[in-house]
């Protein structure tokens, strides 16, 4: 299952022009230096700028010149990757680097639209994503971990480098005498991956010399498994309403309930509720046996609550919403 990088390139097959996440690291930099060479014109790298630390702005020069010299366009962009109260720096981190990918992606109007964009994603991340998942308690959106291919906005993600390990690319790169920047940030034991990357990894290395395959396999079963919840999820959204009617949801058994409410809550409101939050939200749903009775409870940063036979979410402070 594994894959050289050599290996996955060859089988990497995007739609073109193509845009490559570029930051400079090992990563990006073999997938942005293999890619320029397989389609001279085609290929643009996208550079955010995090400001999160000094060497942000060496980054991005060292982006500027290895550009230069595989005759890529740069397009590069600040953005603010400050986090806010309760969120992790690192949340907020991923969550402004792929704003900024999009936002670089559509074009600006003078510069066009690229559908295609690749990511650096190795089979390492891709097991530090499912420790990571396993550590906070995930459900299977979390454990099914990175997918190889994915839509948004108009853009198509692509991971082609998803089974190849990181030891592999900085060999591939070695091998070609390319250069790179590590980040810093990397050797910070702060941060959880960071922890996972230099302590769990080697373990994983000595006790099970697979672990990427076998991990990489488990995810795929998770995906798979929640690819089935959420096609059950949109039949029974057809049978309790969106939004949903609550004598419908009480006929539910509490977990297709707490399946079809989640899919719903992220397909209309785009949030996913905490597993306190859907537990107290199941508890007052149950206990909803009288017209009178209101569902009341803060989901993500907005408020749901009964609306006479349905549940509506609303994300006005809850004083600005009549009684009911």
């Amino acid at each position: 299952m594994s894959q050289t990088f050599d290996d996955a390139m060859a089988a990497f097959s995007p739609a073109l022009p193509l845009a490559v996440a570029f930051s400079g690291g090992a990563d990006s930099t073999a997938l942005l230096a293999a890619c320029a060479a397989r389609w001279p014109g085609e290929v643009h790298a996208l550079h955010v700028h995090h400001g999160l630390q000094p060497a942000a702005d060496d980054f991005q020069h060292h982006c500027v010149g290895m550009c230069a010299r595989l005759d890529v366009p740069l397009r590069a962009l600040r953005v603010d990757a400050g986090h806010t109260s309760g969120e992790s720096p690192e949340d907020a981190a991923r969550r402004a680097r792929y704003e900024g990918l999009f936002v670089l992606a559509r074009g600006d109007g003078v510069t066009p639209l690229i559908g295609s964009v690749a990511l650096g994603h190795h089979a390492d991340d891709q097991v530090e994503t499912v420790l990571l998942a396993l550590s906070r308690g995930a459900g299977l959106p979390g454990l099914s971990a990175m997918p190889a291919r994915t839509q948004r906005d108009g853009v198509v993600l692509y991971r082609p480098l998803l089974r190849v390990a990181a030891a592999d690319i900085r060999a591939w790169l070695a091998a070609h005498g390319t250069k790179w920047i590590e980040d810093p940030s990397n050797g910070e034991s702060r941060f959880v991956r960071n922890r996972i990357r230099a302590s769990l990894l080697p373990a994983l290395d000595l006790a099970l010399p697979q672990f990427r395959d076998t991990f990489a396999r488990s995810a795929a079963h998770a995906a798979q498994a929640q690819v089935l919840l959420d096609e059950l999820a949109e039949q029974d959204i057809g049978l309790v309403g969106a939004p949903p009617r609550i004598d419908d949801l009480q006929r539910l058994s509490r977990p297709r309930r707490a399946n079809v409410l989640r899919h719903w809550l992220v397909r209309e409101h785009a949030f996913a509720p905490s597993t306190v939050q859907l537990d107290e939200l199941q508890r007052q749903i149950e206990a909803c046996v009288h017209r009178g009775k209101d569902i009341r409870i803060k989901v993500g940063a907005g408020l749901l609550r009964r609306e006479g036979e349905v549940l509506r979410w609303y994300n006005d402070p809850p004083s600005q919403r009549p009684p009911r």
